[in-house]
């Protein structure tokens, strides 16, 4: 297994956040020392950090042009789809028939915070919607569809920031949470699976839908 530094992996975190964010924008050129001096770290971890980025397609580092934020567009949100949605159905699946009781706690206390935040709150929703999907995918007890269910997750965060100030249709996800934690806390592997498929399929129609419009 390849170790990675910590301070590797806090700008990491910290670079991948920017760009998830759109702090730094699809297409735009990146300096090491500029993101060095602005995060206030090394040189060296930020490089190493770029180029963990760049293997997770976040960036692009080529010879003659330099470092970019990779681009983003409808096509890639297809295809991302095409592998979540499938992916994603198979975890509650397995989140059903595997968590534990303490699985079924962290999603208990999710839902509860969900239930809390105001429907007006898209960013605050986004944000507890990303650690619900986290939470199933641990209760699946299948690491390696976990760390593939993250990669792609994170792939697609960008698409639906770009699509986020359009997004009312998020507290509608809420209710679909619900189903899905009643479906795992139950064993009902068939419902869990059923609701899932259906909850990201919709998500990735509207965020299509929206980022059509304004990409034409």
């Amino acid at each position: 297994m390849t170790f990675i530094r910590i301070d590797t992996q806090q700008a990491y975190e910290k670079i991948k956040e920017q760009i998830i964010t759109l702090e730094l924008a699809p297409g735009a050129q990146l300096s090491a020392q500029a993101l060095a001096e602005s995060l206030d770290m090394g040189l060296t971890p930020v490089e190493e950090a770029l180029k963990l980025l760049a293997h997770d397609e976040l960036v692009e580092i080529t010879p003659r042009h330099g470092i970019y934020v990779a681009a983003v567009s409808v096509a890639d949100l297809e295809q991302l789809s095409e592998m979540r949605v499938p992916l994603e159905a198979l975890c509650a699946r397995l989140a059903a028939q595997r968590a534990t009781p303490d699985d079924i706690v962290v999603l208990e206390a999710l839902r509860q915070e969900q239930a809390s935040v105001s429907s007006d709150d898209s960013h605050r929703l986004f944000q507890i919607d990303h650690k619900f999907h986290q939470a199933i995918a641990r209760a699946a007890h299948n690491k390696y569809l976990s760390r593939t269910l993250d990669h792609y997750f994170g792939l697609s965060q960008r698409l639906w920031y770009l699509a986020l100030p359009r997004l009312g249709f998020l507290p509608t996800a809420v209710a679909d949470h619900l189903a899905l934690v009643d479906a795992i806390e139950t064993g009902d592997a068939d419902a869990a699976e059923r609701v899932m498929r259906s909850h990201v399929q919709n998500f990735y129609d509207k965020v299509r839908g929206i980022l059509s419009e304004e990409m034409d």
